[in-house]
């Protein structure tokens, strides 16, 4: 839980410090070190959208999984395990 907390707060942390780069004015050069620059903020805006799909999608792979092992091991108690044998053994006659 902390580490999802903490990953949280650094999400927080990047998106607060790129609006206060797109809330301030860049000085205006001319020539290629302004390009570079903007093609680098480009490159970076592109990658932290990325990174956020990749985060999304390993949470969504995380709680299937985690819902997958619970559903297993409720299976697999010997309660449950006992009535599926049971439940067997009626069906094949046995």
């Amino acid at each position: 839980m902390r580490e999802r907390e903490g990953l949280i707060a650094r999400i927080r942390q990047i998106r607060r410090a790129s609006a206060e780069v797109d809330g301030q004015a860049l000085p205006s050069t001319s020539g290629p070190a302004s390009n570079e620059l903007r093609a680098l903020e480009a490159r970076i805006a592109h990658l932290e959208q990325i990174v956020q799909g990749l985060q999304d999608s390993v949470h969504r792979e995380s709680t299937r999984l985690s819902k997958r092992i619970g559903e297993l091991e409720a299976r697999t108690q010997p309660a449950a395990l006992g009535r599926a044998l049971s439940e067997d053994a009626r069906q094949r006659g046995l």
